[in-house]
């Protein structure tokens, strides 16, 4: 980019354009609509290109393109930040929009600001402007996406809502319907002052099943764990059927992804078994945490630029359904966890040095890691 300041625009040049964005999720949506891509429009292997390592502001995203500068298909993770500037330099058929959450305070501030910037270049795009496939219960990403050409709707049995209590339109109370904590069934939201109302989806996320336009209703089998996953796929297929990937195809690529950018793998650290969990935030803790099984499990907590310098959120994760297990905290920011765990009431050990942490454990642990932990298990577990 320093040579060729017009790189990322020239790369994008003639391409088909699929964009996934969101605070939570886009790495593994993207592997998933990457995927489907494969399976059902690139037989010869060498059509789709993909950031697939989850590198996606300019640099990196640039950085992917060049791999394969011939491709005909380019299925691009976008940092919530770079979204509207990769509308206007690249033009996407399909824009996948996950969810809004607070996340890296420091770098994204109020989270509504982004929103309006995807709802300014969507209204700037106009007729050119992609088909949106938009999260149904995320209040922000339906007002974010009014402004599109044309919206599909899914409704993804979303169960958090703490990031969502005021109208983004005219700033009044949401009002809401609690959905079903296992299914997902029942979940409504309305504003409780101007027309801003939870919209009518296509396709739904129902009891671990995908629900499509036409009433079937798929079983996605995926090789990742997690009802958030389930809704990942939702958004993934709309986005791949859009693109003209039959259903059932796309959902048989779907079920090829394992461990996108190391998420859910498993490392060994010397003797030790560890399957590795990333969560950057308190959507994502609430997440991870129940797929934590392990009786002895490792929480990793740093406060570098790529995760937050503020870990204030940490008393918004609910740590307390980790009584009754053995918890290790560790990273930079351990003395931050080991307090948090206190007021918990959850037995833990603080061991700030990750290899020590992860050392001597004769049966396996699961490790929940934010984003810079995250990568250095990565290396040293050569995942």
């Amino acid at each position: 980019m320093k040579l060729d300041p017009q790189a990322l625009p020239h790369l994008l040049t003639g391409k088909h354009l699929a964009m996934v964005s969101g605070t939570n999720g886009k790495t593994t949506t993207t592997h998933f609509l990457a995927a489907a891509v494969r399976a059902g429009l690139d037989p010869s292997g060498d059509r789709v290109v993909h950031n697939a390592d989850g590198a996606n502001l300019h640099g990196g995203i640039t950085a992917a393109l060049s791999t394969k500068p011939r491709a005909s298909w380019a299925i691009i993770e976008t940092d919530e930040r770079v979204v509207a500037d990769m509308i206007r330099l690249g033009r996407p058929e399909v824009l996948v929009l996950l969810n809004f959450s607070r996340d890296q305070l420091d770098r994204h501030h109020e989270i509504k600001a982004l929103g309006r910037s995807w709802r300014n270049a969507l209204a700037t795009a106009g007729a050119d402007g992609p088909v949106v496939v938009a999260n149904a219960d995320e209040p922000l990403v339906v007002w974010a996406a009014q402004s599109a050409r044309r919206v599909i709707w899914v409704d993804t049995a979303t169960t958090w809502t703490q990031d969502a209590s005021l109208c983004p339109e005219c700033g009044a109370l949401l009002l809401r319907t609690q959905p079903d904590q296992t299914g997902g069934r029942g979940g409504h939201w309305r504003c409780s002052r101007c027309d801003l109302a939870q919209p009518e989806a296509t396709y739904r996320v129902v009891d671990g099943r995908i629900l499509d336009p036409a009433g079937a209703v798929w079983d996605p089998r995926l090789q990742v764990p997690g009802s958030f996953n389930i809704s990942n796929a939702a958004c993934a297929l709309a986005a791949a059927v859009q693109l003209g990937v039959p259903t059932a195809t796309a959902i048989e690529g779907m079920r090829t992804v394992t461990a996108p950018a190391g998420r859910f793998a498993t490392a060994r650290f010397g003797d030790t078994t560890a399957r590795l969990l990333l969560a950057k935030n308190p959507a994502g803790w609430a997440e991870a945490l129940p797929l934590a099984q392990t009786s002895e499990v490792v929480l990793a907590i740093d406060s570098a630029a790529a995760d937050g310098r503020d870990v204030s959120w940490l008393w918004d994760v609910d740590y307390e359904q980790l009584a009754g297990r053995t918890v290790i905290a560790t990273g930079p920011r351990a003395q931050d966890l080991a307090v948090r765990l206190a007021y918990a009431g959850v037995e833990h050990r603080c061991v700030p040095d990750l290899a020590q942490a992860l050392a001597d454990h004769p049966d396996p642990v699961d490790v929940i890691a934010t984003y810079t932990p995250f990568q250095r298990l990565r290396k040293m577990g050569g995942v």
